[in-house]
């Protein structure tokens, strides 16, 4: 058992493999795998025997598992080969009880709640009623109608509870990502969500609008904690990401990348609007009544996130620029040059 676990676990390790394959396209492949290793003893053994129709639909199935693996591997995109994967697990299961028998329909309850591990559950509960169906045409003539209601009722509750369990996981993972990834103080993204953000961006292989990095810090934060206290410099905190957020597009995200530090990921900006984004949100700042004591205002650098470069170079690019911004006498925007300008 403890050899099996380490072999699950390199397995694992390698599917997600230097460009760290999402959860998703690691279920899809490894679902893909266990089900060439279940078919493909079944396909060879017919063959043997010579039942050449059902050995064709089995090999047929394992190819199309084949081709998914590589799709997946290659790019990187799970939502269409899931599709196509739950397709084939309905139709190989329906062709195989057609040609096989009711002897088969043992087949349909794994096939079914596959389709929840693949699939949002809609369309999984979708997929699966069609399925279930043609199942009831193909049995009707084989089995009677006590029997074959048996088999219905039954896959009604295995889809029943497969979907209610995939739903409220589905609703409690992303109560908790939403949890995990919010600043506490005010409620804005974190640094982990931040990590995650920019990772996913990086990974993303196909062609997308550019997009720049802003990184924001208050003016003499400092200052403000030493002379009026920290409850006054929170306050200051959250009133700031008011002003943010009132002053960015509903794609922008805001993070709270640490102590008195912002980030910016301005979705769909080049570099010419991110700095007009970044000079409207300074101005917006300086103008807004942060504390009443006295004037606040903002730092901004800004950084293209060009796909030839890394999450960590950007963050660098841009850390660069807001400290130049500092150095230029605060309360301004400086902006990083594209790659490869001076």
């Amino acid at each position: 058992m403890v050899e099996q676990i380490k072999a699950a676990a390199g397995s694992l390790s390698w599917l997600q493999g230097r460009q760290k394959r999402s959860l998703e396209e690691v279920i899809l492949i490894l679902l893909c795998m266990v089900s060439i290793a279940s078919v493909l003893p079944f396909a060879l053994f017919r063959l043997w025997e010579g039942s050449w129709l059902s050995a064709g639909v089995d090999l047929s199935l394992v190819v199309a598992f084949i081709a998914v693996i590589v799709h997946v591997l290659r790019t990187g995109r799970h939502r269409v080969a899931g599709l196509l994967v739950t397709l084939f697990y309905s139709a190989g299961m329906l062709a195989t009880v057609y040609l096989r028998g009711v002897a088969m329909v043992y087949w349909v309850y794994p096939t079914t709640i596959a389709a929840y591990f693949i699939l949002r559950p809609r369309m999984a509960l979708a997929i699966n009623a069609v399925a279930m169906a043609a199942l009831v045409l193909i049995l009707s003539r084989q089995l009677a109608t006590l029997n074959l209601l048996t088999i219905v009722v039954t896959l009604g509750l295995v889809n029943l509870f497969a979907y209610i369990f995939a739903d409220r996981t589905g609703l409690q993972t992303r109560a908790l990502h939403t949890e995990v990834e919010r600043d506490f103080l005010t409620g804005v993204l974190n640094r982990r969500a931040l990590d995650r953000k920019l990772g996913d961006y990086a990974d993303e292989r196909r062609p997308h609008l550019d997009t720049c990095l802003l990184l924001l810090d208050i003016d003499h934060f400092k200052s403000i904690n030493d002379e009026y206290g920290h409850a006054v410099g929170d306050a200051v905190l959250v009133r700031l990401c008011t002003v943010l957020r009132q002053h960015t597009r509903a794609s922008d995200r805001i993070f709270r990348y640490g102590g008195e530090e912002f980030a910016i990921i301005a979705s769909g900006a080049e570099l010419e609007a991110a700095e007009r984004l970044a000079e409207n949100l300074r101005m917006a700042v300086s103008l807004a009544q942060l504390l009443e004591q006295r004037p606040v205002t903002v730092s901004i650098g800004v950084a293209l996130m060009d796909k030839r470069s890394s999450p960590k170079d950007w963050l660098e690019q841009a850390d660069q620029m807001l400290y130049r911004a500092k150095e230029d006498g605060r309360n301004t925007v400086r902006v990083a040059p594209p790659k490869g300008i001076a």
